[in-house]
């Protein structure tokens, strides 16, 4: 039997920041109880919860490390001991590094596949076994598939295997009654994008310009996005939102 929306519960992770944790505040205030996952930043995972508990809302933070098996698993398992269950999984952990192939290194490399590629690998396949009947897995890849912007070839690798995965696991999830859909921004304001302008602040009017709404997006942008594929958007599945402005 499908959940209802006030007995759905919901694992972000990333959740602690960024685009994370507004889809955690919003999937929260939406009725969704709320499990924040992070890998490091314990007190920024918290204050996520205190802020959602404080409006009534249910959530409680997790740590794992995405690229790690057992912890994974372990932060499933703590979601269905805690709560019931798991009925959405947002995949919106990652990290990203700069650098042409020429000049690339190689431990930055290992490091954006460890955590954006076999990350995603093991949340997807540990969602592809629990998710109950009515629910939505929502990766995160990137408009850099798209524009293939120099610099920025091993996060695009990375980003384009977390689409391939995406495409593959909504069929192989067939007669499940479970979507799996990715959302792909553009430049949001984030640590992110933050750390990318580090020493180029001028270049931040020209990526603006590069949508026709002629600004950058928000986390608040992105959430609306995950919430709709989260709820009302079944039949919306096995594909990749760009959501970016029209960004070119």
């Amino acid at each position: 039997m499908t959940t209802t929306l006030a007995q759905r519960v919901a694992i972000v992770t990333g959740g602690s920041r960024g685009i994370g944790r507004r889809v955690a505040e919003r999937l929260a205030a939406s009725g969704l109880t709320v499990v924040v996952n992070y890998a490091h930043a314990a007190e920024a995972a918290d204050a996520v919860v205190k802020e959602i508990t404080a409006a009534d809302g249910t959530a409680m933070a997790v740590r794992a490390d995405l690229a790690k098996e057992d912890e994974v698993a372990t932060l499933f398992d703590t979601a269905e001991e805690a709560f019931g269950g798991v009925d959405i999984v947002v995949h919106a952990g990652g990290v990203m590094s700069n650098g042409t192939v020429a000049d690339y290194d190689i431990d930055q490399l290992d490091q954006i596949i460890r955590i954006n590629l076999r990350g995603t690998f093991l949340v997807d396949q540990q969602a592809a076994r629990r998710l109950r009947p009515g629910g939505a897995l929502i990766n995160f890849s990137s408009s850099v598939t798209r524009f293939s912007t120099p610099g920025n070839a091993a996060y695009t690798m990375a980003k384009g295997g977390v689409e391939a995965l995406t495409l593959l696991l909504a069929r192989e999830l067939r007669g499940r009654d479970v979507t799996v859909n990715a959302v792909a921004p553009g430049s949001v304001e984030s640590d992110m994008l933050d750390g990318y302008l580090k020493g180029r602040e001028h270049l931040r009017a020209e990526i603006a310009k590069r949508s026709p709404l002629e600004r950058v997006g928000t986390p608040d942008d992105i959430a609306e996005v995950v919430l709709f594929l989260a709820g009302p958007g079944r039949w919306i599945n096995g594909q990749i939102l760009y959501a970016n402005g029209g960004a070119i």
